[in-house]
């Protein structure tokens, strides 16, 4: 809905401001944060185009804040060309509470009605000049509008300049009559031009036979009327919420009428009668008799009304009825400053008095929400308030040039200005130019300088972060020191120094950080230690033309910590040095002083070391190499140093006697290729002797491009549809405005000497008509460089995947021209270049997959962990990811990605109890994003939890008596096998084989008890550990295994690394042996034939007692024998071809001893769940629940969620999953059997009335959070399966099992290289599409086409689909269909794959 809003209000508006990236920035879109001040934003943008035209503001994320901003200003803002779109999710209370405040209060409860009443809105403001709030619900349908009711954008620009043009411009009274009339104008006249009416009121019915005694108004979300019988019951939905005459709902209610209920969405409205209520009462005090009328509160998620709200409101005598459901708000905790922390603000106060702004104080919780303490939020009220004071400064220069002015007013005004940024004068001055404004109030300018007062004095700007205002990820910090604007933020540090070790979270880096900056001021104080020089570090900071960052130390734990407890805690931290006492001027250096000042008497010796800390917040050392020798010297070491000094000065000047320019290298990678061939150019440059440098394409601005001395070289891959890669779009974005914009293109990079080499694959978008996307982005990097004057050394090199070498083969070519240009082709290299650090040196120099993790995950100054430790902590179940839905927009405010991260629990066999379901879904509220995600390796996912919650996460799935070993990393990945809810004693048989070989596979190092659970290492260091089946190095790729029972392959046996299909006695309970496969495998890289998928080989039969064994041996093959340079061809798939599957299997019996027996006949049927009730032997009932994609959550439509909690609290038996994302409740006694089809029947959840089709798809989570994704997976199928389960319907082939399956990207998690129709994520909205899969997973899919959208895959499947219902055999199943008919053919060996 909000796209559609969104589109209207940049077509009708001059500017748009937005506060989540619904449409994408241009010249009149701008994105800002919902934490900034909006209303000094509002301001700023009718400035900037001096009132004229309309400003719309589109505010989706900020319905309870918002409103509590606008109404201080809304006198001011009434009387602009202002619409202000609100997007609410169920409440109405805050927005309602603009009603009286604005002179229009639009309302809108589904699609059709917001695209129409943003119309009406734009309209309305652009002719009226008045304020309209247009409020609408959010609604994740964007299709839920009919496409035909959709106008031509172009006719919507057209009738806003003709109807403008015509209009009458003038103001009208704010009459609540003449308010209207202009209303019913616009909309009456918006009527003709849309071809549908746009009315004030809808009506449920329609129209009525019979007189209507009843009437129900209903102002909320779509709550429609589902009542057996209507009559004489009318249901009115007002449109327009403010004015409302009474004239017009008293011609909305019928003359007959007996009963008026006004139910109202207003969950928590302060007074008992609400403002439409109040207007229905006085529009009905006209009428003889007066009927009777009632109030109501529509609760929460309240879709429809039944018979029996009906009966309820037609029998109440209550005043104020409720219907729905509703949560009982806590109640509100009135916001408190902690006792002690008050210290450091009287002392703030004390100093600067008057000029003291708390910019984040509690204060102003009231009035702006909880944001209200955010410091990014008042940084933009910093913002705000500057611009005002610019304003002011420009009005005093444009009256001290003005020769009207008086001499005596001149003569302040002058003094004024030219002391505007000294606190004390600039008060001084401005009190006396304030009394000359108030004896005259006639001058226009005069009123607009009074106006702006309050600026005349110079504020001391502090923001004060601590618990109460806690800045997430320092986002704070860096934006206020990014900024360059004159505020001050104090950060308290409270962690008393006795109880560092355990919850130290090293605060007083930041200022080493802040440092790091070069332009803001720095320092560390502690008030209890010394008052004087806390005192001179708080004026010196406000003297600072600049940003400021203070850390105040002031240790307790509850405001019961006495003072002397304080003082004790402040000594010792200070003594040892723990928080050392500094002041940091960099204006001093500029001077010629020394920036940097010691307080801290007792640490000049531990001092070094804080300073000499190895991370990213301590680069000002190496910045700034003499930095303070008087505290860090003595005993001679000054005189070493300047001799190493000398020696490295000389080394350098002898290396770099090469008579050759310098060489500035950067590169845009996303997949890491580019990334390396820059840092070993770079390398092979060094040893060369040249001047080389090499970073990430996004890190210079096209300004600081052409400052550049030497040779730039630019290296570029290609990602999605041609685009740049991620780290390179920022500069892509820049090169193309220069382009587009700058008038003096030809000479803006005249001094740019370039070189560009970029990497594609010529086959990956393989049609004529999009040929132009291969490499894009390194083709558009030559021409605007040269476009831009810059000066091309060499004619741009492209790598083709496709070639020999893929691009080494151009790239060896280029590399050879580049020491040429550069005069060092000759060069005698006889130094070893570098290896490259690949994951395996990662692995091995882990120390058993410790890494970092431990420091990682309590640096609290980012979101995410070092790229180093990333790959280790799938090892512990844990994947880094980020929002990418935000990705970009996040870049360009300048913050890091939004972190967070998925854990995956260990479930061998996809079983567990109701109490830890319980205790993992109560898991899911407290740290994750509320939902589960049910695998395709048949255990649950979480996504969505910060770093800071992420320990405690893993601590309590430990809890439930699960743990997050061995689901990832180069191990063994939790080992499935089949539901099969029929067969109870053989489920039981190959679950306790799943069991036993996740035991014997599972990793032996301790790191993870230590890291997540608090373990001690045993003996220091002194007893290390031991990998007897991995070693130090692991497997070189991931390794998964899975069990089959036939008939059903539900667990897609052929496509993992190890497979065993069980071979059951002839009465079915008992398993006698398996037969044993190897090397499947799914994933693949687009366009590079030497990967692909591959079914596994049967290798021979074994018995239940050596299957554990022959798990071990295989992966011991596979660790001695696989692939560890090259991780795209390192899965056991590729080991066994490289091999050759009898060799690999003669090495797997000679570690085994003995050999495998030849296999047994078996039989596949289906690779699908069986869904419904079932009873199996034991007597027992299973349910087997769909859950589209595996996502267990609540919406509107079904609780999910809630309905497994209930049923866990009651159920007896397990849970299984499947690996098709799917949940079997296993094991049901009879005596919970009603309880529990109950409960599924009262969640929606018994699977009813659901296609074929729908049944046997399946998806990836995709986007946002999959780093891998290209495309989306699991948020568009079910979308695109609403459609093509028409095509189904239509041909009669609604209950046909189709297996359709969907992944964001190649690596094929969920196995679309063996469904029917596959599809593989390529680019956003493109996809490869596979047909032709074997119905019970047998066979592979063949590449049908290499690049379908939807229209292209719609109309691939229309007419498919129905040959498939006119010409199939009986029993014949889809793939087998498009095979024998010739649309693909069979797949019988992974070579011919790609054919």
């Amino acid at each position: 809905m909000s796209m559609h809003v969104a589109r209207i209000a940049q077509l009708a508006s001059q500017t748009v401001l937005q506060t989540s990236s619904v449409l994408p920035s241009s010249d009149n879109v701008v994105f800002v944060s919902s934490n900034e001040d909006l209303v000094a934003t509002l301001r700023c943008s009718f400035q900037a185009h001096h009132g004229n035209g309309l400003v719309s503001l589109v505010a989706s994320d900020c319905a309870e804040t918002l409103p509590r901003q606008l109404l201080p200003h809304a006198g001011e803002l009434s009387h602009l060309p202002l619409v202000i779109h609100i997007e609410v999710e169920q409440d109405l209370s805050s927005v309602f509470l603009l009603h009286s405040a604005f002179p229009y209060l639009l309302l809108s409860t589904n699609t059709l009605e917001a695209y129409d009443n943003s119309i009406v809105a734009s309209f309305l403001a652009r002719s009226s000049r008045l304020t309209v709030i247009h409020v609408y619900f959010r609604d994740e349908d964007v299709a839920g509008i009919n496409r035909d009711a959709l106008l031509e954008e172009k006719s919507i620009l057209d009738h806003l300049s003709k109807d403008t043009a015509s209009n009458d411009l003038s103001t009208p009274k704010d009459d609540a009559g003449t308010l209207w009339n202009a209303y019913r104008d616009v909309t009456s006249r918006l009527s003709h031009f849309t071809s549908r009416p746009l009315r004030s009121f809808s009506f449920q019915p329609l129209e009525q036979e019979f007189e209507v005694h009843t009437v129900i108004f209903i102002i909320g979300q779509d709550c429609l009327p589902d009542i057996s019988e209507l009559t004489g019951v009318q249901f009115i939905y007002p449109r327009i919420i403010a004015p409302l005459p009474s004239s017009s709902i008293l011609e909305a209610i019928p003359p007959d009428t007996t009963r008026v209920f006004v139910l109202e969405q207003l969950l928590e409205w302060p007074t008992k009668w609400t403002p439409f209520h109040l207007e229905v009462v006085h529009a009905l005090q006209q009428r003889k008799p007066i009927p009777v009328i009632r109030s109501g509160i529509l609760g929460q998620g309240k879709t429809s009304i039944t018979d029996s709200d009906l009966e309820m409101l037609l029998n109440t005598s209550e005043d104020r009825v409720q219907l729905g459901s509703f949560v009982t708000p806590s109640p509100p905790v009135p916001p408190l400053i902690p006792k002690h922390e008050l210290s450091y603000i009287k002392v703030l106060k004390g100093l600067f008095d008057i000029r003291f702004e708390h910019l984040n104080s509690l204060s102003l919780t009231p009035t702006y929400g909880h944001l209200a303490t955010n410091p990014e939020f008042a940084l933009g009220r910093v913002r705000g308030q500057l611009e005002e004071r610019a304003r002011l400064v420009k009005l005093v220069e444009d009256l001290i040039h003005d020769s009207n002015t008086a001499d005596n007013f001149h003569s302040l005004l002058s003094n004024w200005h030219f002391h505007r940024d000294d606190a004390l004068t600039s008060h001084t001055f401005g009190l006396e130019i304030v009394q000359e404004l108030e004896r005259d109030d006639c001058n226009p300018m005069l009123k607009q300088m009074l106006k702006l007062k309050q600026h005349f004095s110079l504020p001391s700007h502090w923001i004060v972060v601590s618990s109460w205002s806690y800045d997430i990820g320092f986002s704070g910090l860096h934006h206020i020191l990014s900024s360059g604007l004159r505020v001050n933020i104090l950060f308290i540090h409270t962690i008393p120094y006795t109880l560092r070790q355990s919850n130290d979270h090293r605060q007083h880096d930041i200022g080493l950080y802040a440092m790091n900056y070069g332009s803001a001021y720095v320092a560390s104080v502690a008030l209890y230690s010394s008052y004087a020089r806390t005192m001179q570090a708080l004026v010196e900071a406000d003297h600072f033309n600049g940003p400021s960052v203070v850390l105040g130390y002031l240790p307790y734990q509850s405001d019961q910590t006495s003072a002397v407890d304080v003082l004790k805690e402040t000594r010792l931290a200070v003594d040892s040095g723990y928080w050392p006492l500094y002041r940091w001027d960099p204006t001093k250096d500029v001077e010629g002083g020394e920036p940097f000042s010691l307080d801290s008497d007792s640490v000049k010796n531990d001092l070094a070391q804080f300073l000499d800390q190895q991370n990213h917040l301590s680069q000002v050392i190496r910045s700034k190499p003499a930095i303070a020798n008087e505290i860090v010297g003595g005993l001679g070491n000054d005189l070493k140093e300047a001799r190493r000094s000398k020696a490295r000065e000389a080394y350098n000047k002898l290396l770099h006697t090469v008579d050759a320019p310098p060489m500035r290298i950067f590169y845009a990678s996303d997949g890491g290729g580019a990334e390396k061939m820059a840092k070993r150019l770079a390398s092979r440059g060094t040893i060369r002797g040249l001047d080389v440098s090499v970073t990430t394409l996004d890190s210079i601005s096209i300004d600081a491009l052409n400052d550049q001395d030497g040779y730039v070289v630019f290296i570029t891959s290609t990602a999605g549809q041609g685009e740049p890669p991620q780290n390179g779009r920022k500069f892509f974005r820049s090169l193309n405005s220069a382009a587009n914009l700058v008038n003096n293109k030809a000479t803006l990079l005249s001094k740019v000497r370039y070189l560009v080499f970029g990497l594609g694959d010529s086959h990956y978008w393989p049609r004529v008509e999009d040929a132009h996307f291969y490499n894009r982005p390194s083709k558009e990097l030559d021409s605007k460089l040269a476009l831009l004057g810059g000066q091309r050394i060499l004619d741009l090199h492209m790598g083709d995947i496709q070639d020999a070498d893929g691009p080494e083969t151009q790239y060896k070519v280029w590399e050879a021209r580049i020491w040429k240009v550069l005069g060092v082709d000759a060069v005698e290299v006889s130094e070893k270049e570098p290896e490259s650090i690949t994951l395996e040196h990662v692995k091995a120099a882990s120390n058993y997959l410790r890494g970092t993790i431990s420091e990682g995950i309590s640096d609290m100054s980012t979101g995410g962990l070092a790229s180093s430790d990333r790959p280790l902590t799938k090892y512990h179940g844990i994947w880094q990811q980020d929002d990418r839905d935000v990705r970009e927009e996040r870049q360009a405010q300048g913050l890091e990605p939004a972190y967070n991260f998925m854990v995956r629990a260990r479930m061998p066999g996809g079983s567990c109890t109701p109490e830890q379901w319980l205790k993992l879904d109560r898991l899911v509220n407290e740290y994750g994003n509320g939902t589960m995600k049910i695998s395709t390796r048949q255990t649950l996912q979480f996504h969505g939890i910060l770093k800071k919650y992420l320990k405690k996460s893993i601590q309590d799935i430990n809890k439930a008596l699960l743990d997050t070993l061995e689901v990832g990393g180069d191990v063994n990945s939790n080992i499935v096998c089949s539901s099969i809810p029929t067969m109870f004693k053989i489920h039981d048989q190959v679950h306790n084989l799943c069991m036993n070989i996740s035991e014997r596979l599972m990793p032996r190092t301790t790191a993870y008890h230590e890291i997540w659970l608090d373990n001690k290492m045993v003996a220091g260091h002194a007893v290390k550990d031991l990998e007897p089946i991995y070693s130090e190095w692991y497997l070189p790729r991931k390794f998964k295994i899975a069990i089959a029972v036939p008939p059903t392959n539900d667990v897609d046996v052929f496509t993992n690394d190890l497979g065993y299909i069980a071979i059951v006695d002839c009465e079915g309970k008992k398993v006698i042996g398996y037969n044993v496969l190897v090397g499947g495998g799914m994933g693949t890289t687009l366009g590079n034939q030497k990967t692909y998928p591959r079914v596994a080989s049967i290798i021979g039969f074994c018995t239940p007692e050596q299957a554990v064994d022959i798990a071990e041996k295989v992966t011991l093959v596979q660790r001695d024998y696989g692939d560890r340079v090259d991780r795209k061809t390192a899965r056991l798939k590729y080991t066994v071809d490289r091999m050759g599957l009898d060799k690999f299997k003669a090495e797997v019996e000679k570690r085994l001893g003995f050999s495998l027996s030849g296999h047994r006949p078996y039989s596949f049927t289906q690779n699908l769940d069986q869904y419904g009730w079932t009873t199996s032997e034991n007597g027992k009932h299973y349910f087997t629940m769909f859950i589209e994609n595996g996502r267990i959550q609540d919406t509107a439509n079904k609780e999910v969620r809630t309905g497994l909690r209930e049923i866990a609290k009651i159920h007896k038996g397990t849970f299984r999953l499947t690996t098709n994302q799917h949940l079997v409740i296993s094991e049901i006694e009879t005596d919970s059997l009603s309880q529990i089809r109950n409960i599924l029947s009262r969640y929606h959840m018994d699977n009813r009335d659901l296609s074929g089709l729908r049944l046997s798809s399946s998806a990836c989570v995709a986007f946002p959070t999959c780093g891998l994704a290209m495309a989306e997976s699991e948020r568009y199928l079910p979308i695109l399966i609403d459609k093509v389960e028409m095509i189904c319907e239509e041909n009669g082939l609604r209950n046909d099992s189709i297996v359709m399956r969907m992944t964001g990207c190649p690596a094929g998690c969920t196995r679309p290289n063996v469904a029917e129709i596959g599809f593989m994520g390529k680019a956003p909205g493109a996809y490869v599409m596979l047909l032709g899969g074997g119905a019970y997973g047998q066979r592979l899919a063949k590449v049908y086409r290499e690049n379908v959208t939807e229209p292209e895959i719609l109309a691939i499947l229309t007419p498919m689909i129905k040959h498939y219902a006119l010409d199939r055999m009986e029993g014949e199943r889809f793939g087998e269909f498009v095979i024998r008919t010739g649309y693909v053919p069979p797949v019988t060996s992974s070579q011919e794959y790609w054919k």
